[in-house]
């Protein structure tokens, strides 16, 4: 097994220890571990699920309608264990503008964030529709069109998402929601549906975030955030109180080429004059934690396209992947779903594609 010398960082309120001798993990591709029917394809996967039958759930952009520019395209559909086509869930569905995640509870339900309709969908497991949050433009205001992105932000709404990206779930079944592009904000709901309250606002303080992108929850409540663009990963109790950060520093070779565009400048990854660094290594594109007595987890960056191992408290255990169009490579990572330690359902934006990853750490 290959070695790399690392240095990995994490940010526990102001306080930083480095970590070395980060693995890489061998890992296996499956082949088309998804039967697509005939004329049906995937386009840009942007979220991948599993249920508790093994039942595996793709969000992609596909089946647009429209013209080329604000098209929608959100499509969902389900497999079983073995990759065989079962439904599409939601056909026609009045939310599907521009899909952005996929998220399956402790009972089934099938969640569903739209970043075009600026909503949150919640399926039952039979496919019906059991809860909205949220309301998309009106087709027949003069004023209705792509969202602004005024600096500074609007003041966020109660019940209202800018672009919401992602779902979570404490363990009292309270839901977490991650808004988004344009608000920078966790928003919090109960069971039956009542807004709790929301923080965060645009910023790069403790507590503030450019660009939520992911979220989850551990077994004792605790809620991690991908703040994408401030390249680290946040941690709140369910009421929203700070409790660390978390950054990803692993050395990688220069040589790799980015997904697309340009190699970005590595040397501003820690710039704070740089706003945005959505693209730099170790950026959080999607977060997944396993269930079980030792859960750990799974973070994607868009460059050099890995996946990081974790503990929950931010040491990195190994990489895997990079950048590419071929089997175990990965073109912007949007979506991992993680049923356990070793084996992962990811979605690929670039390369229009699931894979099923069996990964085969050894022991230390």
């Amino acid at each position: 097994m290959k070695s790399l010398l690392v240095t990995a960082l994490m940010a526990v309120s102001t306080t930083t220890f480095a970590q070395a001798g980060v693995p890489e993990i061998p890992f296996d591709s499956v082949p088309n571990p998804l039967v697509m029917p005939k004329d049906m394809h995937l386009g840009e996967v942007s979220g991948v699920a599993v249920n508790s039958k093994g039942h595996i759930f793709v969000l992609h952009r596909g089946a647009t309608s429209g013209p080329a520019f604000s098209a929608a395209a959100s499509q969902l559909l389900e497999f079983d264990g073995k990759g065989q086509f079962i439904r599409e869930v939601g056909k026609g569905l009045y939310a599907w503008s521009y899909a952005h995640m996929v998220r399956i509870d402790k009972d089934d339900n099938i969640w569903v964030t739209d970043k075009g309709s600026d909503m949150v969908i919640s399926f039952d497991p039979a496919g019906r529709v059991r809860m909205v949050f949220g309301r998309k433009q009106e087709a027949s205001d003069k004023e209705t069109g792509p969202l602004e992105h005024p600096n500074p932000p609007l003041k966020a709404e109660v019940g209202k998402f800018r672009q919401v990206t992602d779902v979570a779930w404490d363990p009292q079944g309270d839901l977490f929601i991650s808004d988004g592009y344009v608000n920078s904000r966790v928003a919090k709901a109960d069971k039956n549906g009542n807004w709790l309250m929301s923080w965060g606002d645009r910023g790069q303080k403790q507590g503030e975030f450019h660009t939520p992108h992911s979220i989850a929850a551990d077994a004792n409540g605790n809620i991690y955030v991908a703040d994408r663009g401030n390249r680290r990963i946040q941690v709140f109790d369910s009421n929203g109180k700070f409790q660390r950060e978390m950054k990803i520093d692993v050395p990688f070779d220069p040589k790799i080429q980015p997904a697309i565009g340009d190699v970005p400048d590595i040397s501003k990854k820690d710039d704070p004059a740089m706003i945005n660094k959505v693209q730099m290594p170790g950026s959080p594109w999607s977060l997944c934690i396993t269930t079980g007595p030792k859960p750990v987890m799974f973070v994607s960056d868009a460059y050099p396209g890995r996946i990081y191992k974790m503990t929950l408290d931010g040491t990195v255990l190994g990489v895997l992947g990079q950048s590419g169009k071929q089997l175990k490579q990965f073109g912007w990572i949007h979506a991992i779903a993680c049923p356990n330690e070793n084996t992962l359902y990811v979605g690929e934006l670039l390369n229009w594609r699931v894979q099923k990853l069996l990964l085969h750490p050894t022991k230390k």
